[in-house]
């Protein structure tokens, strides 16, 4: 017997026949002996429904507490429906809310993290044969306030549950059937792998990969939470997400390609070449809040530097009016900016024990005449920053380079 916590996403339960399937397959796991909890968010589109109305009725400025008390019912109409699907079908069920589970958090409302679970309540109704049903997204502070977890906290309810209890598998639901080599609609070789390191899930997510939410990941790696990538209403083993081992050191040197269009990148050109000067540029970009991602500098004869980065493209315009002003301050020639561009990405702990992996990176975009921009590394990662134009060429010459494409890899 095993105890299983399982997440269904909002399109997983946005219509009362698809709460029936999900229903349906929760039967199944408990029909099999297994212990389940099952995390799920509100109906999809409920929670934009509920801001709007919030913004209708605070001129668009709702009061962060007053919202998170709000948004937080959508989840508890769909923990009840779900906990009368599963009682209608003959099994024992019962709904609860982030406030009554106890998943106490900080007082960041909107962004709660959370502190601390009371599993007490949880394994009583286990051990008397309940499946538990927990709105996802959701806890409440020391003062008894609502609070909410922010974009994809479901699944960080879901991940943190599962540490809670020392669950055997956290299992994420969605509408894939796993994690890919590759965004499969950009490569149609693209794999689904049947096992990736929370390392190399990390930096998928945080370079584009939009399976699963970061901050669920960075749990499930503090706390060795297995984790499960599944699709709702298909059969299938998923991509299970796990620690680092011996056997996933001798799998493939990279494990997948990212990609990301939401990048610009901005330019300082003839920078007096004096110490502190990074922080004279970048000082007052951060203090914009404005995330800068890759960084390259480069000294010229005559004690003057080029200073690039890139921000996200929606911070582009801000941060090109930051960096005018700065150049006029620190005496640079000229301000620069380029929103044409995407970063693209190789990730694989293999890299770890392979040489050569960046000149075949760079020897497989040569061959297709893409010029790099940028260059960036960490110890698993490879990120260059290319025309935009080229970006679907790119990722499909390095996804065959690496040998990541389907055909290639059948019969291994």
């Amino acid at each position: 017997m095993a105890l299983i916590v399982q997440k269904f996403g909002g399109t997983s339960v946005g219509t009362i026949e698809r709460i029936q399937q999900v229903a349906d397959k929760v039967k199944k796991f408990r029909e099999n002996g297994d212990d389940i909890v099952v995390v799920v968010s509100a109906m999809s589109g409920e929670t934009n429904r509920l801001i709007d109305l919030a913004k209708q009725a605070s001129d668009g400025n709702p009061e962060p507490r007053e919202l998170d008390m709000m948004v937080s019912t959508g989840e508890q109409v769909t923990i009840a429906l779900l906990a009368m699907a599963l009682i209608n079908r003959g099994v024992p069920a019962v709904s609860y809310t982030g406030n009554q589970v106890r998943i106490l958090t900080d007082s960041a409302f909107n962004k709660a993290r959370i502190l601390q679970i009371d599993d007490e309540k949880i394994r009583a109704d286990l051990n008397a044969g309940r499946v538990v049903v927990v709105a996802g997204f959701q806890g409440v502070d020391e003062q008894g306030n609502i609070t909410t977890l922010g974009r994809g906290g479901s699944d960080t309810t879901g991940v943190a549950l599962a540490a809670a209890l020392k669950a055997d598998e956290c299992q994420i639901y969605t509408d894939v059937d796993g994690v890919y080599t590759t965004d499969p609609r950009v490569v149609a070789q693209a794999r689904r792998l049947e096992k990736i390191t929370f390392e190399e899930m990390l930096e998928m997510a945080s370079l584009g990969s939009k399976v699963l939410q970061i901050r669920s990941v960075e749990f499930a790696g503090k706390y060795n939470v297995p984790l499960r990538v599944l699709h709702s209403f298909q059969e299938g083993l998923g991509t299970l997400i796990t620690l680092d081992d011996e056997e996933s050191m001798e799998q493939p040197i990279i494990s997948g390609i990212a990609f990301n269009r939401d990048e610009a990148k901005l330019t300082i050109r003839g920078v007096p070449d004096t110490p502190g000067v990074a922080f004279k540029i970048l000082g007052p970009v951060s203090g914009a809040n404005i995330e800068v991602d890759m960084i390259v500098q480069n000294v010229s004869h005559d004690n003057t530097t080029d200073f690039t980065f890139t921000v996200h493209r929606n911070d582009y315009q801000k941060a090109l009016d930051v960096l005018k002003q700065t150049a006029e301050a620190i005496g640079a020639r000229e301000v620069s900016g380029d929103t044409n561009i995407a970063k693209v990405s190789i990730v694989g702990v293999g890299m770890r024990s392979h040489a050569g992996v960046a000149s075949r990176m760079f020897e497989a975009l040569a061959k297709e005449n893409i010029n790099i921009q940028m260059i960036s590394t960490s110890e698993i990662k490879i990120s260059v920053v290319i025309e935009e134009k080229y970006l679907e060429l790119a990722v499909r010459a390095l996804h065959t380079a690496f040998e990541l494409d389907a055909p290639a890899r059948q019969g291994e």
